[in-house]
């Protein structure tokens, strides 16, 4: 699934047990963390000309940052830095874990590839894959990225929060603001 999808679902899993602004935060990173290893593409492309091209896209994507231990640093990490301790932790690993998924389902690339999951790496090479995985383009990935825009939109509004907390209060306020004013606030 693409990366706005994954910050829309995060968020929406981040939004399960009123944790603070800072506890939100550190879910939806959990969630989105894993496209990290796709960070790769970058030098990858700006060597693919040059005598030694650096590969860390083609290689690395969907194995160093989308596997078990991974998910578990993310939520250690959640653990050490939340208030709350074992919510967020265990939310983030829920996050990172439905990215996983997503990818699992609805990743499989435009020549018809697909991209294994190497859960276990570096223990096991070997992949989980699922001989129904949808194309990155397919109709039901525009179907969840919809249903969790209209989630999201629905929960800044009634929650007086959105995404953009995460970038900026002023933005987040003006969304929330936007939303009230058109959709009628307080719901009835």
């Amino acid at each position: 699934m693409n990366p706005i999808t994954h910050l829309l679902v995060s968020w929406t899993v981040a939004n399960a047990d009123g944790l603070n602004r800072r506890e939100r935060a550190m879910v939806t990173l959990a969630g989105i963390a894993p496209d990290l290893d796709g960070l790769g593409v970058i030098p990858e492309y700006l060597t693919r000309h040059s005598a030694h091209p650096l590969d860390w896209w083609s290689n690395y994507h969907h194995v160093l940052a989308h596997n078990l231990w991974f998910g578990l640093a993310a939520a250690l990490i959640g653990f050490a830095l939340a208030t709350r301790r074992w919510t967020p932790a265990l939310l983030a690993l829920v996050a990172f874990h439905l990215h996983l998924l997503a990818d699992l389902v609805g990743a499989r690339g435009p020549e018809g590839e697909q991209w294994p999951i190497l859960y276990l790496y570096p223990l096991s090479h070997s992949g989980l894959t699922w001989s129904g995985q949808w194309a990155l383009n397919a109709w039901p990935n525009f179907v969840i990225t919809g249903l969790a825009l209209a989630l999201t939109l629905y929960l800044a509004w009634r929650r007086g929060y959105s995404p953009l907390e995460l970038i900026s209060k002023r933005a987040d306020q003006a969304l929330v603001v936007t939303l009230r004013r058109r959709f009628l606030f307080p719901p009835v």
